[in-house]
């Protein structure tokens, strides 16, 4: 099938003249509209104005060009239907077999803080989508290009074979059909003001085809949430292997993680899971606590920093095996001693604290909840025991780590770093011995936090047996007065916080 006219209006003039020119030298005559004729006629090409094939000038300001029987005949007639091609020689209207289009840039438009509703409203391309999706409805028939990444694969079939196959045609209207549907739902998700509509419109690029998921039998991808360059999805790369599945589970958990922390903090992870938190003066120090909180754990795990990582932290990530390092930056000193090991991943990335919707594919659906951006803002005592000076560093790290480990979740914390951490357990005592068995007699002194409320004594009184001297929890069970009770006569303070941390 011979390509003899093609319409081209492209807001994205990236290696526009190059195609053009090759089209053309194959005999394809050239339509186009307003800046796209233009920069075609400058460099030189033959070209068609659209105004010219409609018998219509361009009106309103541009916001009508194509919108015509004579442009959209010619790309939706079936090649197969006599009495369509005997209608359109009757109506003098020429077919089209080529159409070439890319939209105007909405997304990079209401980026902006200062779009106005009436700039955004202008930048909503309508002819452009109505042209690709005709193409690319009648793709056996007539080329649908949306992307100038696909010019050079087409130019280079066109003139080896003379035509696209089936084949490739289909895979483009694919294309242009996912870049028009990825286009409305861009409009819908800025126009679309409540919080839970009743269609939610998501738009995911591929970013990489993953070697395989959580298990080697199970196949994976990367998918990216477009213009979110802040966050572990678009991390920046400095070396190393290809991350996995479960390397990218696991880094982001540590990295919301520590993203929380407001002085410098470590954070290792092992299975979506904190095994070590460490907070000091510096990432190094930060680091060391970490790991020693449990230098067992961190062995082939994940450590996320909330500080640019120096050479000295460098030297000490270097000495064990480890899976990834993000940071939200590594200094010159620090890629050169981690270059060593060349399997090690490095990413590049801001911390950003939990925001915006979360989801959760289940069987058949998605769930959405808003993140989970409460923090140890407030809280109540509860008893007659005043918790210890000084406790609220611990008592944040505490919290905030019970925030991301599995419910159930106790962690116990002194000097900076966890000591003890149970989590994802079926009963909150489980969670409790598990933790107080790990912290052993660190946990004299120490800090207990729990995720969700303690409804019965039985956790106070094995926190009272290792030592404790303060527990933070929510508060709200109906056994809250039993466990005041048991916190007051073992001497522990005990705080409520009101606020509950389930992880699932």
């Amino acid at each position: 099938m011979a390509i003899r006219r093609a319409l081209i209006s492209v807001y994205d003039k990236s290696g526009l003249i190059d195609f053009a020119r090759a089209l053309a030298e194959m005999g394809v005559q050239l339509i186009s509209t307003g800046g796209t004729a233009r920069c075609l006629e400058e460099a030189g090409l033959a070209v068609t104005p659209v105004q010219e094939v409609t018998g219509t000038p361009e009106m309103l300001g541009g916001r009508v060009k194509t919108l015509h029987p004579r442009i959209h005949g010619g790309i939706l007639a079936r090649r197969d239907d006599v009495g369509q091609l005997k209608e359109l020689e009757q109506l003098d209207i020429g077919l089209i077999d080529m159409v070439v289009v890319n939209l105007y840039p909405f997304e990079q438009t209401v980026a902006d803080p200062s779009c106005t509703l009436a700039r955004a409203l202008e930048n909503i391309d309508i002819g452009g989508p109505t042209m690709l999706r005709a193409a690319a409805k009648n793709f056996p028939a007539v080329i649908p290009l949306c992307s100038p990444g696909d010019y050079q694969e087409v130019v280079e079939v066109l003139r080896r074979e003379g035509d696209l196959s089936q084949g490739l045609r289909q895979r483009l209207a694919v294309k242009a059909f996912a870049h028009t549907a990825a286009y409305d739902a861009a409009i819908t998700g800025w126009l679309q003001k409540d919080e839970f509509p009743e269609k939610l419109a998501l738009v995911l690029e591929r970013g990489s085809q993953l070697r395989y998921g959580e298990n080697p039998h199970q196949q994976a991808a990367l998918y990216k949430l477009p213009g979110q360059l802040d966050s572990l999805a678009w991390a920046q790369p400095l070396q190393g292997k290809e991350l996995s599945y479960n390397n990218y589970n696991d880094t982001d958990a540590a990295f919301a993680l520590v993203s929380e922390f407001a002085e410098p903090a470590a954070v290792a992870v092992k299975h979506a899971v904190p095994c070590g938190v460490g907070l000091g003066k510096s990432p190094a120090q930060a680091f060391a606590r970490a790991r020693q909180a449990d230098p067992v754990s961190i062995f082939g795990g994940i450590i996320a920093f909330n500080r640019p990582v120096d050479e000295e932290t460098a030297q000490l990530l270097q000495a064990i095996f480890l899976e990834v390092i993000i940071a939200p930056a590594f200094t010159k000193g620090a890629r050169t001693v981690l270059a060593a090991k060349k399997n090690l991943r490095l990413l590049e990335c801001p911390n950003r604290r939990p925001q915006g919707h979360v989801l959760r594919s289940i069987s058949g659906g998605v769930l959405v909840q808003q993140a989970d951006t409460g923090g140890l803002s407030q809280w109540q005592a509860a008893g007659s025991i005043q918790p210890p000076q000084d406790w609220e560093e611990d008592g944040h790290l505490a919290w905030l780590t019970a925030k991301y480990a599995k419910s159930n979740a106790i962690v116990i914390s002194k000097d900076g770093m966890t000591l003890g951490i149970g989590s994802g357990c079926t009963s909150r005592i489980d969670a409790a011995n598990i933790a107080l068995a790990a912290a052993g007699e660190r946990a004299r002194g120490a800090i207990m936090a729990s995720d969700g409320f303690i409804p019965f004594p039985d956790v106070v009184e094995a926190a009272a047996k290792a030592g404790i001297s303060l527990i933070l929890q929510p508060g709200g069970s109906k056994g809250d007065e039993k466990a005041i009770a048991a916190a007051d006569k073992a001497g522990i303070a005990m705080l409520f916080t009101g606020i509950r941390h389930f992880r699932h």
